[in-house]
């Protein structure tokens, strides 16, 4: 059963390489905003959104859009207004390229320079893809770095940290807090002779500690994990790294990873409390980018997830980055439900829906619990919609000639930050009613690229 507002064509490959080749229109502290409609009067707070801010420098464009230097976007809403600042981070890498004019890390910089920064452990921070606020403390994360803290006052870029000498090596751009312990876990992978999977805790108050770390078969690309009150769990997908070859700085970026479908996918479950009597085991291979929730049912846990059935998502976005064929960007996607039984050791995973979907959410009070809806961005970024458990959508799609990312829920709403070629809003729903669209919109008088997920900060 499907609700829905009209729903448009195809999206134009175009008008969806745009959103991944097109660089931030400008940046800037807060300002106002236009604001068309009614902002609910109880809607007050920051939201922030992260994605890449500039994709090239210096006439050269970067091998892929993950490589892209990140911006922070932030609206803050009060009293029915709302004020609107964008910003690229300025990070240690990206400051010493400006300086010495000239591209000095990632795939596209001179081989010598790439292998040099290899050697020496060298890398630009781009900050690129989430953003967390912790303690009053605002961070910018991507894959493979540590936090990079913005001050949340303009945007401005504080630097690097590692939280008091926290993180051991990287820590992952999808941090994910749990109401019912109050605390947010995230990892980290440390690539070596052996790869390490770091997991560590940031409780709502207290210093943060990391819980243990575990020994991987290999070195993989994890981009997401979920954590219910009882577990943290990780599906470790057979996407390997090909270490020579970062080594020697050969090829572009996607030339980096490598689907290996013959080592399976491992589940991963580690108890929160007892992190060192994790539980592992392998399936048939499968991707995945995101996951929407998870809770604990008895001996099972139970997680939502967007299911791939291989890699092929991730050379489709660095396609997009160039400016080439974009049809089937992200069309592979399909919430699905797994539901891993401890004791047995077996996962079986079943279709929710079957609309294609991404970046799927909950509402902040049901993270790490039993849900009734979750809330995904459909086809290829054309709307959004809230599916619930027998794969019913209530969904609005936006106009032809706008792409629209991530929804958040809050106190009632959905809020998205919507993209077109030169301009973007933020469209703000009535979560109860998605398909008469947006209540109000917030709309930002330049471009703002791709962005991939964000958070909101009540108050």
């Amino acid at each position: 059963m499907v609700t829905a507002s009209k729903q448009n064509a195809p999206a134009d490959p175009a008008l969806t390489s745009a959103l991944w080749t097109q660089e931030l229109g400008r940046e800037h502290g807060f300002e106002p905003l236009v604001v068309e409609g009614r902002l609910p009067s109880s809607l007050r707070g920051t939201l922030y959104r992260n994605g890449p801010g500039q994709f090239g420098q210096f006439g050269k464009r970067y091998t892929h859009p993950f490589e892209g230097d990140g911006a922070t976007t932030a609206i803050r809403i009060a009293d029915g207004k709302a004020l609107g600042a964008s910003r690229i981070h300025a990070s240690a890498g990206l400051v010493r390229e400006r300086a010495a004019g000239k591209l000095l890390y990632g795939l596209a910089a001179p081989w010598r320079r790439r292998v040099r920064n290899a050697i020496k452990n060298d890398q630009k921070n781009t900050a690129n893809t989430n953003v967390m606020m912790w303690q009053g403390r605002l961070f910018a994360l991507m894959e493979a770095a540590r936090p990079t803290e913005l001050d949340p006052t303009d945007l401005s870029t504080i630097g690097e940290t590692d939280l008091g000498g926290v993180i051991a090596a990287h820590f992952s751009a999808h941090p994910h807090h749990v109401p019912a312990r109050r605390a947010t876990y995230n990892f980290g992978l440390e690539y070596g002779r052996v790869t390490r999977l770091h997991l560590y805790e940031l409780p709502d108050a207290g210093a943060p500690r990391r819980l243990h770390a575990i020994e991987l078969a290999g070195p993989p690309m994890l981009h997401d994990f979920i954590a219910t009150d009882t577990h943290l769990i990780f599906f470790i997908s057979p996407v390997r790294i090909d270490l020579p070859r970062m080594l020697l700085q050969l090829g572009t970026f996607d030339k980096l990873f490598r689907w290996r479908p013959e080592h399976g996918t491992e589940i991963l479950c580690v108890p929160i409390d007892r992190p060192a009597d994790y539980t592992r085991f392998t399936v048939e291979a499968f991707y995945q980018w995101h996951f929407a929730n998870a809770f604990t049912r008895g001996n099972e846990l139970v997680v939502d997830y967007v299911r791939y059935r291989d890699f092929q998502s991730f050379y489709d976005i660095g396609a997009a980055g160039v400016g080439s064929d974009t049809r089937e960007l992200l069309a592979d996607g399909i919430l699905h439900r797994a539901t891993i039984d401890l004791g047995r050791q077996t996962l079986r995973s079943e279709q929710i829906s079957e609309r294609g979907c991404e970046f799927p959410t909950v509402a902040p009070a049901d993270s790490g619990r039993e849900h009734a809806i979750t809330y995904a961005v459909l086809g290829q970024l054309e709307g959004i919609g809230a599916i619930d458990g027998r794969g019913a959508i209530s969904s609005h799609d936006v106009l032809g000639d706008e792409r629209i990312t991530e929804p958040l829920y809050v106190d009632g709403h959905l809020l998205a930050l919507c993209h077109a070629k030169d301009r973007a809003y933020v469209a703000v729903y009535d979560a109860t009613r998605i398909p008469d669209g947006p209540v109000a919109k917030i709309h930002i008088d330049h471009h703002v690229p791709i962005t991939f997920h964000g958070t909101f900060v009540p108050g």
